[in-house]
């Protein structure tokens, strides 16, 4: 599969069979989405503007409800959370969505706020990669992003939800989850694209840190 970052949350994700599946589109952040996007499905993990401006991809599908979906051999489940740790008084629900695409079980955070609980990770389950906020203020920071990293024990990593040096939101860059492992294991990602198979899920790196693919 592809992996495209577009910056804050949003991903587009495509299958070696053409599928195409973009997480969380957003407006507003210091920075726009790049223009002509498109997708046959599009997740919403809950109703704020830098998460659900699908706007952006007027043809996906949107999907914004916690259940089971499927698309082109693609299967999605949404799974209900929090976006705070007060159990939503703050900021209200979140879906994190579970993506399986090409053999490779992604699940996609969303804004979660709640602390990692064993609850929450029996109903995530089995990841291979894990795609998790490490900005803080709206979501966990980045000693709960690794709390859930130890927790559900992907294969992958790829932090996103974090200020780049254009971003005009108040959460902090990457630097502090980065920090929390060795070097060696960070894969760096300026272009912001990759391709991953399941052969690659061993290779030894295992942070994805992967800057914003502004075109």
């Amino acid at each position: 599969m592809k992996i495209r970052y577009l910056g804050h949350s949003c991903f587009q994700l495509v299958s070696d069979g053409g599928a195409c599946l973009i997480t969380d589109p957003y407006t507003r952040v210091g920075y726009e989405l790049p223009s002509g996007l498109w997708a046959d499905v599009v997740t919403v993990s809950h109703g704020h503007f830098d998460h659900n401006y699908t706007q952006a991809v007027p043809n996906g599908v949107v999907i914004a409800k916690v259940g089971e979906y499927r698309f082109n051999h693609v299967k999605i489940t949404g799974i209900p959370c929090w976006h705070d740790e007060k159990q939503g008084a703050l900021r209200g629900n979140n879906i994190i969505y579970k993506i399986k695409m090409d053999g490779i079980t992604l699940c996609h955070m969303g804004d979660v706020g709640e602390p990692c609980s064993a609850e929450l990770l029996e109903k995530i389950g089995d990841v291979d990669v894990l795609l998790v906020p490490v900005g803080g203020t709206y979501t966990v920071d980045a000693i709960g992003a690794k709390a859930y990293a130890d927790g559900i024990r992907s294969k992958k990593i790829i932090p996103m939800h974090y200020r780049p040096t254009d971003g005009g939101l108040d959460i902090q860059s990457a630097q502090d989850f980065l920090e929390l492992y060795d070097e060696k294991e960070i894969k760096r990602v300026p272009s912001g694209e990759i391709e991953l198979s399941s052969a690659d899920l061993d290779n030894g790196e295992k942070i994805i840190y992967m800057e914003r693919a502004k075109s």
